[in-house]
Order: C-alpha cells, then sequence, then structure tokens
C-alpha cells in the first residue's frame, strides 16, 4: 500500500472517530472547466442546528525528498481547491492534513508561519503513531 493510501486511510478514520461523517471520497467538483479531486469531504452535525459545518480535507504525506518542493506542491493545490470551493460551495471549510513531523519540523519554520498567515492555510495534523489523534488549526466551529 502506498504511503499516500495509507495516510489516507488514517485520516478519514481519525475524522469518523472523532464525529465526522464522510460525505465524499474524493470530493470531486468543476470550476471553469478543470476537474478537481479534493480527497475528502465531511460534515460534523451540530446538536443545535440542523445543519453541519462541513470540511473538505486534502492530505499530504511529506514524504518526498525536499519538504520545500512537498510545501509548494501542497501550496499550489490548497489555493487552487481553496478558489474552486469558493465558486462552489463557499461555506465549505478546506483543511490540508499534514503529518505530525512535518508540522513539527518544516511548518514551525517562519517562512512556513509566513505563508500560512498568508494565505489563510488551516491544517490537520495527524499522528502516523497514533492513528486517531487528530490537531486543528484552527479548529472548525463544532459545537
Amino acid at each position: 500500500m502506498a504511503a499516500r493510501d495509507l495516510f489516507h486511510s488514517l485520516v478519514r478514520s481519525a475524522l469518523e472517530t472523532h464525529g465526522w461523517t464522510i460525505t465524499h471520497d474524493p470530493y470531486v467538483l468543476t470550476v471553469g472547466g478543470v476537474d478537481f479531486a479534493i480527497d475528502l469531504g465531511a460534515e460534523h452535525l451540530m446538536a443545535a442546528k440542523r445543519d453541519g459545518v462541513q470540511i473538505a480535507v486534502e492530505i499530504k504525506s511529506f514524504l518526498g525528498p525536499s519538504l520545500v518542493t512537498d510545501f509548494h506542491a501542497a501550496l499550489g493545490q490548497f489555493l487552487n481547491y481553496q478558489l474552486a470551493l469558493e465558486q462552489t460551495d463557499p461555506t465549505r471549510q478546506l483543511y490540508l492534513a499534514v503529518p505530525l513531523d512535518a508540522y513539527l519540523t518544516f511548518f514551525q519554520l517562519p517562512f512556513a508561519q509566513i505563508a500560512r498567515d498568508r494565505y489563510a492555510v488551516r491544517l490537520l495534523i495527524y499522528d502516523p503513531g497514533q492513528p486517531e489523534a487528530l490537531t486543528w488549526t484552527p479548529h472548525p466551529p463544532i459545537g
């Protein structure tokens, strides 16, 4: 099984464990003649509302030979998916799922933090060593 497939299943399972319902796998949309396939779409129902919080999650492994190259690809994908969601599903929040080790190393660098802030990148941090552990930054608004 490829690392991407392994992490895909891990993140999906962790979301389900935390009360998220997977609504799309993958979340496919077409905007301006371009097809997109975000890894997951999910919903968390809120007790006080009929409607729930909806998210889309793009899962990255950051296992390539260069974290910088992996970051360039992930950020570009995030920005394109964010633009596509703004056109088709503007209430759905996009998260970039990254492994804990990449978060603790690369994503703590000043440049990565500036880029995250500038482009409002929401992160979902997963730990391959603890499959049910998830950290959100920022946390989705669920009640």
